[in-house]
């Protein structure tokens, strides 16, 4: 008997080789609760805590990995990693809800969010004019738009008179949203004053607007004032670097105008994020940055719904970290809202590949490219939408092919 092992990339593949097969229709969610073994990391849990996780997701069939000295209570705390299916992790979650003592009521709370956020594969986000973006079905193009002089990629820089032909050919190429941006955020860069900004950005917002009326445009800026100015004249988002860190007005100002949030995660400012920036965990800090910004949003008024996370590649990160983060990018998914990745001819690939001109990283960009939609990324924010659209064709031929 040939025996073959089936990675099924989702619960929906296994589904279709279970109805394949002839099974009852009704057994799928049965199924699909046992298909899969993950594993959950929890930091810093109270020893007895990390003791009583332990047992009760052995009890349940599944594992947990603790501090060797937890047993003796030898050691305050400890990170747990809990190994189990959903079935058996939803499990702990109900025994947790009759032990509300040693934080392990909090722990019950993260993880129901995470166990929740983790089933999430489909996202509806609104936008103005009565519009809707539809995230989760496959992984879309977003095109970069540089009204700058100075980006990293010379080849990105575009004159504000040819920005609207560029969104254009973007679009016709294979881009779902475009990304406009006036100010350089590269490593090292100098802050572009208000008016300079505004006197850049709002006219190719209306320029594109007015080429492409219902193309998704995004306004790449982390100040207030220039993302109320971006709406007003035809941006349907704000991708903001600041992860809404620099300026005090910008949570409040996303609030009230409703639009969608890119909220990106960076460690600094451009001009000195990448001054020996050190993570003891790099997942599980940029995890714990998301949990800290997202509460404030929605302190602000900001709906949930209305966020994609960027984990911000090449932001403060060393070589190592923006590996870490592609390898495990899934990492995110327990926060049950859409992922960006903005990876396009970075200077990580450039180390990787001993090419320090931008120019000559566009294969690494879409080795790159190929794994985050293999992953299942949401939005790919890149230069070259053209090449990017046929590796995603291909991907997405090949994810969709039956067994």
């Amino acid at each position: 008997m040939a025996i073959c092992y089936f990675d099924f990339t989702d619960s929906e593949e296994l589904a279709r080789a279970v109805e394949k097969l002839g099974a009852d229709p009704r057994s799928f969610p049965f199924f699909a609760n046992k298909g899969k073994t993950l594993a959950l990391f929890l930091p810093a849990v109270e020893s007895r805590a990390a003791n009583a996780l332990k047992q009760e997701m052995l009890s349940l069939g599944g594992d947990a990995a603790v501090h060797k000295r937890c047993i003796e209570c030898k050691v305050e705390a400890s990170d747990v990693i809990l190994l189990g299916t959903p079935k058996q992790l939803k499990g702990l979650v109900q025994k947790l809800s009759a032990m509300p003592y040693w934080g392990l009521e909090e722990v019950r709370k993260g993880l129901s969010a995470a166990i929740e956020g983790l089933s999430r594969k489909r996202w509806e986000l609104e936008l103005p004019r009565g519009r809707r973006l539809e995230l989760g079905n496959r992984t879309l193009i977003m095109g970069i738009i540089n009204v700058t002089s100075d980006s990293f990629y010379a080849a990105s820089r575009i004159d504000l008179s040819k920005c609207a032909n560029r969104a254009v050919a973007m679009v016709e190429e294979g881009a779902a949203i475009v990304d406009v941006g006036a100010e350089s955020t590269r490593p090292g860069s100098s802050f572009l004053s208000l008016d300079e900004e505004m006197g850049r950005l709002i006219p190719a917002i209306r320029a594109i607007r007015d080429a492409l009326p219902d193309v998704v445009i995004s306004a790449d800026t982390y100040k207030a004032q220039v993302a109320e100015a971006a709406v007003e004249a035809g941006a349907d988002m704000i991708n903001d670097i600041s992860g809404l860190g620099f300026d005090p007005d910008m949570p409040s100002t996303i609030a009230k105008l409703g639009v969608p949030l890119i909220l990106m995660h960076i460690k600094g400012t451009p001009q000195d994020m990448q001054r020996d920036p050190y993570y003891e965990n790099v997942t599980t800090e940029v995890a714990a940055y998301f949990e800290e910004r997202l509460a404030l949003a929605e302190r602000c008024g900001i709906k949930r719904s209305q966020i994609i996370l960027d984990p911000g590649i090449g932001f403060g990160k060393r070589l190592v970290d923006n590996e870490v983060i592609l390898k495990h990018i899934e990492a995110f998914r327990t926060f049950g809202l859409p992922i960006l990745i903005g990876h396009s001819r970075k200077s990580f690939i450039g180390q990787i590949l001993n090419r320090p001109d931008p120019e000559e990283r566009l294969f690494g960009t879409i080795a790159v490219s190929s794994l985050c939609a293999w992953k299942g990324v949401d939005i790919l924010r890149v230069h070259d939408v053209k090449a990017n659209a046929e590796i995603l064709k291909v991907i997405e031929a090949i994810k969709g092919a039956p067994l």
